[in-house]
């Protein structure tokens, strides 16, 4: 130990007088890579490096008795957080055979670590690390880390609480305040913060180093003093061979790494991991999609110039082709001014929508229309108007934001009357637009197993009755599942409005209607968007209900209030109901700061189970799209009564699915994971969400993305 201190402190100081520049030709890819415990370090020590914020990793590893696997997020350069499972072998899942079988334990934590001091070319960078640090504490650990890159070695060094005390030490933080001197766990139901006992207790030292190896494109030995003490994890305790751990880490790209090594002098480790920056404005996959150009557009020029009717028509097919619908259209009466309102269903930018309009009608617009006024759509509503110069256009001026965002180049809302347009295409409705796509329910936790999922094939529609009216329609159909094998019966006191997921789970699965949803859209004053929903809202519940939001164009927050009186539906979710109905609503706010693009979001109200309290949920929201954000809620009801968990928290990411393919698409896939499905703190699930339908409806949105204009 003495020896290993002795090493690092030389390499450290060392390190203020050499330039980690050089080599790169001989050791790329010398970025960090993930340990055992599913977040960026050594070994089975953590260590002071980061991924680029907007970054997405996915790790797995072997270690007897633990098989793990973690999702790691960062919204942030400075902020690693992560989630995981650990299935611990050696122990049950409960004493009860007839509660959980022969099933070992799976534990369920959170980690998270913040940058302190960024890496320069005299000090280390320099992290502050939490383990664990809400649920069961079996891994719980606090730390204090410093990493230094020297040329092909990155030297760790760091001091540990909890499970990182092997070498046991007096706290120096005692001499702070006595309450560190002893480190007490107290009982608890499971999903709480234990802050009391944070950087509390006996520390300890660990340390190590990464060794590039030489025109292996980022091939690495690892070496570490362990600091873990593993007297506290296991059950029994864990045999510790040796202190010293090694491994070989081998990328297969810059995405993927292999790990093999040897842990604790006795023990196998294998693993692997995948991560991805996710946030970059350049997409993940280059497109291959550019505007598609129009054929014989001078002619179409000539052809238009004297009739407006054939402008209107070139308008809508040209546009259709491009998956941009005209919705209604107007010439100004000195035939200067050319006015669209566009919908759209191919682009997540609305800023490269609107451009994509742009540079169809610049090719087939006659020359004496100098002026393009472009509103988009959205539900049937109005969302924004830009009001630009053919010949600034043209020459691709750039926009340059002044006070409320005017400028010669003109954004501002929209509030939609058809009534003022001259040429609106004529739509047969109803309209039915549908598809058939597989879809998987699952369930992940639990004492009857770790995982349990439903492959479906499902018939998804919508019916639009008007612009502004339409019928949202699921049914899905089992094709393969293990959800018989499900046992777990809900434990809570209060009403079941989430916890009987597996009787819904069990008895829907060869037929359910998941969603057959009527929804009317309005735009009655500007800045004023509502809407009235009814039927079957969500697996669960059907009602009727509405949202009124007020968001000002020109600012980045807005403010809604939303009503339903719900019924809980039969298990079976087909059109039977039970007798549970309650009344729910909150008052909605959101503030989406600009310079961080992070969106805030804060509910307060009533919730299914008649309890009340807020919710918060904050998102950090990248330039392509993706969006990495968590959540928790507070109530009224006690933490014995909501149950295990205590309260309702987690995290969730979204990547937008054009970010997988060569073209551009609309939508996303995601993941969002909460510790444990309880009762309290539940609400409807509205994909209908107002403050997402009016994106379009704000200067921001469209100013964040603007040189997508003319991509």
């Amino acid at each position: 130990m003495k020896y290993f201190l002795k090493t690092a402190i030389f390499f450290f100081c060392c390190s203020f007088h050499l330039n980690s520049a050089p080599y790169d030709f001989i050791y790329p890819n010398q970025g960090p890579s993930f340990s055992n415990y599913g977040t960026l370090g050594l070994l089975s020590n953590p260590n002071a490096r980061f991924l680029e914020e907007g970054s997405l990793g996915f790790t797995w590893s072997k270690l007897d008795p633990y098989l793990r696997g973690s999702i790691v997020a960062y919204p942030f350069d400075w902020l690693e957080a992560s989630y995981g499972y650990t299935d611990v072998n050696n122990k049950l899942y409960s004493e009860s055979f007839e509660f959980s079988g022969d099933q070992t334990l799976k534990d369920k934590g959170f980690d998270a670590k913040f940058r302190l001091l960024k890496e320069t070319e005299r000090l280390p960078a320099v992290a502050l690390g939490l383990r664990d640090m809400a649920g069961t504490g079996l891994f719980s650990a606090e730390y204090l880390v410093a990493s230094k890159n020297i040329g092909w070695v990155d030297i760790t060094l760091g001091m540990g609480w909890g499970t990182l005390s092997k070498d046991r030490f007096s706290n120096p933080l005692s001499k702070i305040h006595n309450s560190f001197e002893k480190r007490e766990i107290e009982g608890s139901i499971g999903g709480e913060f234990s802050t009391s006992t944070f950087f509390s207790g006996d520390a300890g030292i660990f340390g190590g180093a990464e060794i590039f190896l030489p025109y292996l494109n980022g091939a690495r030995i690892k070496l570490e003093y362990d600091g873990t003490d593993y007297t506290k994890e296991g059950f029994p305790p864990i045999k510790q061979a040796k202190s010293i751990n090694f491994g070989l880490v081998y990328p297969v790209n810059k995405n993927v790494h292999l790990k093999l090594g040897i842990i604790r002098g006795n023990t196998l480790n294998v693993g692997f991991s995948f991560s991805g920056n996710y946030g970059k404005k350049t997409p993940f996959i280059p497109k291959i999609d550019p505007h598609e150009p129009v054929k014989n557009s001078k002619i179409i020029q000539m052809v238009t110039k004297d009739d407006d009717r054939l402008l209107y028509l070139a308008s809508l097919r040209y546009l259709r082709d491009r998956k941009l619908y005209l919705q209604a259209a107007e010439i100004s009466e000195d035939r200067s001014e050319y006015t669209v309102a566009y919908s759209q269903s191919k682009h997540m930018s609305y800023t490269r929508a609107t451009g994509r309009v742009l540079q169809v009608l610049d090719e087939i617009a006659p020359e004496n229309i100098k002026t393009f006024k472009i509103t988009s759509m959205n539900a049937g509503l109005g969302q924004s108007t830009v009001t630009i110069p053919r010949n600034d256009f043209q020459r691709k001026t750039p926009y340059v934001v002044q006070n409320e965002g005017l400028s010669e180049n003109n954004i501002e809302p929209s509030l939609l009357s058809e009534k003022n347009f001259s040429f609106q295409p004529t739509t047969d409705l109803p309209k039915n637009i549908y598809k058939f796509s597989p879809s998987l329910r699952s369930q992940i936790g639990g004492p009857d197993g770790f995982y349990f999922g439903d492959l479906r094939f499902g018939y998804f529609s919508e019916t639009l009755l008007s612009k502004n009216m339409n019928i949202r329609t699921v049914v899905t159909t089992s094709i393969v599942d293990n959800f018989d094998e499900l046992k777990l019966a809900s434990d809570s006191i209060l009403p079941h409005v989430r916890t009987d997921i597996v009787k819904y789970l069990k008895q829907s699965k060869h037929f359910a209607i998941e969603k057959m949803q009527f929804n009317y859209f309005t735009n009655p004053l500007q800045n004023i968007y509502a809407k009235v929903s009814g039927g079957i809202l969500e697996e669960m519940f059907g009602g009727i209900g509405g949202e009124i939001l007020y968001r000002p164009f020109y600012k980045n927050w807005g403010v809604s209030i939303d009503l339903w009186r719900v019924r809980q539906r039969e298990y079976d979710m087909r059109f039977k109901f039970q007798d549970y109905s309650t009344t729910t609503g909150f008052l909605n706010l959101y503030y989406h700061e600009q310079n961080t693009n992070i969106l805030l979001k804060i509910k307060g109200g009533k919730f299914l189970a008649r309890d009340s309290g807020i919710k918060v949920d904050f998102s950090r929201h990248f330039s392509n799209g993706t969006q990495i954000g968590a959540f928790f809620t507070l109530t009224d009801i006690s933490k014995e009564e909501f149950g295990e968990g205590s309260f309702d928290k987690g995290f969730y990411f979204a990547i937008p699915v054009e970010s997988f393919f060569t073209t551009y698409s609309r939508g996303f896939t995601g993941f969002g994971l909460r510790p444990i499905t309880r009762d309290g703190g539940a609400h409807l699930s509205d994909e209908y969400n107002l403050w997402g339908i009016s994106d379009q409806s704000s200067a921001f949105s469209l100013l964040r993305n603007w040189s997508d204009m003319y991509d």
